[in-house]
C-alpha cells in the first residue's frame, strides 16, 4: 500500500504538468474555434461580432486566468462544455469510449495470438529459414505506417473480397476487423521481435543447460521457466499497447470512420474545440499513469527479485 500511494504521490505533479502544456500549445496554436468555424463556413462577420462570440466562450482573458478557470472547474469534476456541439464533455468522452474500448480489446487479443508464438518459434529456430522468414514479415510489418496498411486492407478485402464493410457504422466483430487488423499488424510487428530476443536471452541462461543435463523435456523448461522469466517484458509491451490503444488510434479511428475517442479529438483539434482536446490529453495521461502504476504492481508481483532489492 506504501509503495501505491508513493507512486500516487509521484504522478500528481506530473498530471498537472501536462494539463498546463497541452493548455498552453493549443493556445500556441493561432487560432480558435471561433474563428475556425468562419474559416470553414466562409462567414464574414464584423469585429465586434467576433469579439462578441470569443467573449461569450472566455476566449477574451489572458491565457493564465482561462487556465486557472479551466482547473478550478477540472478539481470539482466539471470538464465544460464542447465550443462546438454545446453538449457536456464528459458526456460526450463516455458516449465514444465503449467504441475505443471494443477496438483495444480486439487488437490485444489479436497481438497477443500472434506476436507472442511467432516470437517464440523464431527464437527456437535462431538463425534458420523460420527465423528468418519471419524476421522478415515483421520488418515488412513495422516498415508500413498505419494509414497504408488501412487503405491495403480497405482495398483488399473490402473492395476486392468483400470481406468486411469499409466504413464502420456501428461496434461489431464485422467492422471492428479491419482497423483491429491494421493495430495488431504494426504492433505484432514490433513485438514478436522483442518476444523473441527475450526468449533468447532466457535460453542461454546456465539453467536451460542444467535442465538439459537433467533430462528434463524442453517443452517444460520453455513453458514453465523460459516463458515466466519472459513475462516481465511481455507485460511492459503489452501494457504500453493498452495505454496507447485505450487513448485512440486517431488515424485509424479517422481512416474507417470508427466513432471513438480518437476520432474525436482529430474532429474536436481540426475545429479547436479545446474543451474536448483538453479533456482527451487528461484522459491520454491518467491512461498512462494509471497503466505504468499497474505494470510496476505486476512486476513486484512476478518478480521475487524487484522485492528484494526493495528490501
Amino acid at each position: 500500500m506504501k509503495f501505491v500511494i508513493k507512486r500516487l504521490l509521484q504522478l500528481i505533479p506530473i498530471l498537472f504538468a501536462i494539463t498546463f502544456l497541452s493548455f498552453a500549445m493549443m493556445r500556441i496554436a493561432g487560432s480558435d474555434v471561433v474563428e475556425q468555424k468562419m474559416l470553414n463556413t466562409g462567414q464574414v462577420v464584423s469585429e465586434a461580432q467576433l469579439n462578441a462570440a470569443k467573449a461569450q466562450l472566455g476566449l477574451d482573458k489572458p491565457f493564465l486566468v482561462q487556465y486557472g478557470i479551466w482547473l478550478t472547474k477540472l478539481l470539482h469534476g466539471d470538464m465544460g462544455e464542447s465550443y462546438v456541439s454545446g453538449k457536456n464533455v464528459f458526456d460526450t468522452f463516455i458516449e465514444k469510449l465503449p467504441a475505443t474500448l471494443f477496438l483495444t480489446v480486439v487488437s490485444i487479443f489479436l497481438t497477443v495470438i500472434i506476436s507472442i508464438p511467432l516470437g517464440v518459434v523464431a527464437a527456437i529456430n535462431q538463425n534458420k529459414f523460420l527465423d528468418y522468414f519471419i524476421r522478415f514479415f515483421s520488418f515488412l510489418g513495422n516498415s508500413m505506417p498505419n494509414f497504408f496498411v488501412s487503405l491495403l486492407l480497405m482495398y483488399v478485402l473490402g473492395i476486392k473480397l468483400k470481406l468486411f464493410p469499409i466504413i464502420s457504422k456501428d461496434a461489431s466483430l464485422s467492422t471492428v476487423a479491419m482497423p483491429a487488423i491494421t493495430l495488431a499488424i504494426a504492433m505484432s510487428a514490433k513485438y514478436l521481435r522483442q518476444v523473441r530476443a527475450t526468449v533468447l536471452d532466457e535460453l542461454s541462461k546456465d539453467y536451460i543447460i542444467g535442465a538439459k543435463a537433467r533430462g528434463v523435456r524442453f517443452s517444460a523448461t520453455l513453458w514453465f521457466s523460459v516463458m515466466r522469466a519472459s513475462l516481465v517484458t511481455i507485460i511492459t509491451l503489452l501494457a504500453l499497447s493498452i495505454g496507447s490503444l485505450l487513448g485512440g488510434t486517431a488515424i485509424v479511428e479517422s481512416i474507417f470512420m470508427w466513432d471513438g475517442v480518437g476520432k474525436l479529438a482529430v474532429d474536436a483539434i481540426n475545429m479547436r474545440d479545446y474543451p474536448i482536446i483538453q479533456a482527451y490529453v487528461m484522459w491520454m495521461a491518467i491512461i498512462y499513469i494509471s497503466v505504468n502504476l499497474v505494470t510496476d504492481l505486476s512486476y513486484r508481483l512476478l518478480d521475487p527479485r524487484i522485492r528484494l532489492e526493495e528490501r
